[in-house]
Formats: C-alpha cells, sequence, structure tokens
C-alpha cells in the first residue's frame, strides 16, 4: 500500500517540485497539499495521511503550533521542511523536540534546483518517517530527576572519575535525549552524543538543551575534555571521536565521508572510545532507523564496557537499538524513562 503524503507549504514552488519529484515513487502517493495549516486542517481530517511535510514559516498559522497540535491526541509522523537560516534553525530544532521525525534542510535560494538534486535523501526521508511511531506528547513517559551521587563538580573527583558516557541516536533522539538530559543533575558523568541531524542545526539543538538541563550542552569542538557535568554534542556534517590523554577524555572533531550514510556517525564515535576507553565507560543506544551504531557498540561490548539500549516500547523507531541487540551487542534493554538513573548508578560504582 503507497505511503500517503500530504504537503503545507506556502511556497508554490516547494508544493510543486516535490509533487513533480514523486512522480515516478510508486510507494509514495500525494493525497493533497495547502498553503497553511488552517486550510490544510479539515482536508487532512477528511482523509488522515501516513506522512506531513510541513513548513514551518507560513501565514495565519506557523507550522510548529500546528505541528503541536497535530500531535496532542492523534500523532501524524511528520517531516520538517525548513530554511537553514538561524530563524529557520532554531524553529526546526523546537519541531523536533515537539515531537517531528525529521528534518529537511531548504536555502532561501535555489530552492526547486536544491529539491530536485535532494530528491533521493528526501524521498528516503519520507519512507524513514512512514515506518515510525511518533507518540502523543502527553504520553510520552516522565522521566524522573535522578539523585545524584556525591561529587565535587570541577575538583579532583572530576578529574579522577572521568568515567564517559557514550549515546548514539536518530529518529526520535531529540526527544529521547532531552529527556535523559532534563533528568540528570549537575554533576553527571561526562557525556559525547551522536544524534543525526542535518549541518547548522546541532548548534541550536545544544543552545535549546543547555537553557533547560542542569549540565552544560554544547556542540562539541575539537580538543573539548569530556569532564563531569558537561554534554558534547557532535557537530552535523563532521564526525566525532574521543582520544585519551593523561588519563581524560578529549573531543576529536573531523571531516571526513559518511559512514552508514551518516556524518556524524554512531559508528566512528564508538569504535574511537572502544579503543582507548577500557571496561570503564557506558554506552547507550536510543531510537534511530538504520544500523549506524551497530558494529561500533559490539566492539565497545566485546572489550568490557557495559552496553544499553532503549527498548521497543518506548522508541519512535526501534531499528538502531534492535541492530545492536541482534549483533549480541547490548547486556540491558531499557525504556526511556530508567536510562537515567542506570547513568548514575555506573557512575556511582567507583
Amino acid at each position: 500500500m503507497a505511503i500517503k503524503l500530504f504537503i503545507v507549504d506556502d511556497s508554490a514552488v516547494v508544493r510543486q517540485t516535490v509533487a513533480h519529484l514523486l512522480q515516478g515513487e510508486a510507494d509514495i502517493e500525494l493525497i493533497g497539499s495547502a498553503p497553511n495549516p488552517i486550510l490544510a486542517g479539515p482536508l487532512i481530517r477528511r482523509q488522515r495521511p501516513d506522512v506531513l511535510l510541513l513548513d514551518i514559516e507560513m501565514p495565519g498559522m506557523d507550522g510548529l503550533t500546528f505541528l503541536r497540535q497535530v500531535m496532542e491526541s492523534d500523532p501524524i509522523p511528520t517531516v520538517i521542511c525548513s530554511s537553514l537560516s538561524t530563524e529557520g534553525s532554531r524553529y526546526a530544532v523546537d519541531a523536533l523536540s515537539a515531537g517531528a521525525v525529521a528534518v529537511v534542510a531548504k536555502p532561501r535560494l535555489g530552492l526547486k534546483q536544491f529539491l530536485e538534486d535532494s530528491r533521493r535523501e528526501l524521498v528516503q526521508t519520507l519512507r524513514l518517517a512512514a515506518r515510525s511511531r511518533p507518540r502523543p506528547v502527553a504520553a510520552r513517559p516522565p522521566v524522573a530527576p535522578a539523585a545524584a551521587p556525591v561529587s565535587t563538580r570541577g575538583g579532583l573527583h572530576a578529574l579522577s572519575m572521568n568515567k564517559p558516557v557514550l549515546i548514539g541516536s536518530s529518529t526520535g533522539g531529540t526527544q529521547a535525549i532531552e529527556a535523559i538530559l532534563l533528568a540528570l543533575p549537575a554533576d553527571a558523568p561526562g557525556i559525547a552524543i551522536v544524534q543525526h541531524m542535518p549541518e547548522k542545526f546541532t548548534a541550536m539543538y545544544a543552545q535549546r538543551l543547555d537553557s533547560s538541563c542542569a549540565m552544560n550542552v554544547r556542540e562539541a569542538r575539537d580538543g573539548d575534555r569530556l569532564e563531569r557535568g558537561v554534554a558534547l554534542i557532535a557537530p552535523g556534517g563532521l564526525h566525532l571521536q574521543l582520544r585519551k590523554a593523561g588519563g581524560q577524555y578529549f573531543a576529536v572533531v573531523r571531516d571526513g565521508p559518511p559512514v552508514n550514510r551518516h556524518k556524524p556517525s554512531v559508528d566512528v564515535l564508538f569504535r574511537s572510545a572502544a579503543e582507548c576507553v577500557g571496561r570503564d565507560a557506558l554506552a547507550i543506544m536510543l531510537t534511530g532507523m538504520g544500523d549506524d551504531g551497530a558494529r561500533g557498540m559490539k566492539q565497545l561490548h566485546d572489550g568490557g564496557v557495559r552496553t544499553m539500549a532503549q527498548d521497543e516500547r518506548s522508541c519512535v523507531v526501534f531499528g538502531m537499538p534492535k541492530e545492536a541487540i541482534a549483533l549480541g551487542a547490548v547486556d540491558d534493554v531499557l525504556p526511556l524513562e530508567r536510562i537515567a538513573s542506570q547513568i548514575l548508578a555506573f557512575d556511582a560504582r567507583g
């Protein structure tokens, strides 16, 4: 059965170009389009689509407000089509946190040519979205703040107890990561995170998390030390690795070819960690499509690192965790709401 797509975008160029690009895709049916959410609402209620392709900046009602309405009761997998401007990036990150499953970044100029050049990526993203299971906002599991182990942030304890936590995620991961970090105290162990996200959006995502979390959250820079109370987000379009020097762990941020079709890649982070962390680390695989990170997690697991995966019930897409589990790379499969407390239990082992 074909995937039923509905487009909400005030740009006639976007609506027409996407319709043209999908003409050769037998498994995707464009059932309708509208220039704004006000006109789209009644049409969507009459014939519920499998996927929404939604712009953010529109007259009458913005896409973010519309998305929140959609996600409240009967969520529809939604792909955001957002500009690469600072404002567009901020709204796109807000949309991911509100339940959108993916973002297609678009330029303000040369839009038609960009969409034609990005046809394959757009089609794959729509197919990916159709396989996701976004959950009503009110139904997302609450994650209670976890109690912190006794420590002295920034002092001798911070240097001697540097036990890194590694997190990999993709579709649905922006919400999952936010839930975990919101539940962690200011002196939680250092965390290195790879979230599949377009270039230019990761800095905005890190800023959003930093403004709401007790930990310091920032986009990773080459040479950053992974220390207590800090979460480093891999920059979109670059790979994040770890290196060890003087008993401490440092970020290595480098360009390079995509790995498993992704840059940053979870496998790149996990494999670099496998070469330097020994046994005293924790690796976590969250919701996401595909198999990126599964082989790197297997390498960590075989080296004695404790590994966890998010369970199917709480995942938007049970792809990356499922692949890691199938490889025998996972020690524990846990619901999202238990992961923060397990991070601190790992940290408290001494």
